[in-house]
């Protein structure tokens, strides 16, 4: 799309950006250094909502101060960890913008790759990342793969990196995610079950700057594995709807 359309529309669009959060004490504060470079230049009205997914360490605590000091900060906290599926989803219950993204707090990947992701709007309903020269173990590597290619396979997508931790996309489009276990390895797919359209494009990826990855090779292959086939019953049975005509009275 041209460029001029592209600012036109972002001129009337607002974002907030997703952060599950567990157990990243040891990450909270580099990670609010980096997402403030890219609040200075947003070309979009950006709130970071923080989701606290039932943290034991001190991160609660460090998202209350984050919160308190700038008002471009906001959280929510869980009363108990429910994994990231229901963080993302609690996150889009409590948007009041047009457009969600999503990013991991572990500063393996940057919000300022989000830069290159709008101008990819409106003609996208999603934009997607593909982690490029993955900075990841080899097992942790060899299990995503596995499983990406699994997942293609059997739900033949198209999409390369579901589990890239940076993503954009319409609030439409993200009200409308089904809430169910494993949910946020399908958010591309599940944008184009609705109708939409999914643009992927490369970013960078760093090591890990602190803290443990919370994923094994369990979950990170057996698990997406039974959700794939949770997912293929639920496509099975989705429908859409388009309003034709309607007639609202003065109430």
């Amino acid at each position: 799309m041209p460029a001029e359309p592209t600012a036109a529309y972002l001129a009337t669009q607002t974002l907030t950006v997703l952060v599950p959060v567990y157990d990243e004490e040891e990450s909270l504060p580099q990670f609010v250094v980096e997402m403030n470079t890219f609040l200075e230049q947003t070309p979009v009205r950006t709130t970071v909502l923080f989701i606290n997914d039932g943290s034991r360490d001190g991160s609660l605590a460090l998202l209350r101060d984050i919160c308190a000091k700038d008002n471009r900060y906001e959280f929510i906290s869980l009363s108990q960890n429910r994994g990231l599926s229901t963080a993302i989803k609690a996150g889009v219950d409590h948007c009041r913008t047009t457009l969600v993204g999503y990013i991991d707090s572990d500063i393996q990947t940057t919000p300022l790759d989000f830069l290159t992701f709008f101008e990819f709007f409106p003609q996208f309903d999603m934009v997607n990342g593909i982690r490029a020269k993955r900075q990841d173990t080899l097992t942790k590597k060899l299990s995503s793969k596995i499983a990406n290619t699994v997942r293609r396979t059997l739900i033949n997508d198209g999409i390369q990196d579901t589990g890239c931790p940076l993503k954009i996309m319409k609030i439409d489009y993200a009200r409308r995610l089904p809430l169910f276990h494993g949910m946020h390895r399908f958010l591309g797919a599940l944008v184009q079950l609705q109708g939409g359209k999914v643009k992927q494009i490369p970013v960078r990826h760093f090591p890990r700057f602190a803290g443990t990855a919370k994923y094994n090779l369990w979950n990170r292959a057996w698990k997406p594995l039974v959700d794939t086939f949770g997912f293929r019953w639920i496509r099975s049975r989705w429908k859409n709807y388009e309003i034709g005509e309607q007639q609202r009275g003065t109430v």
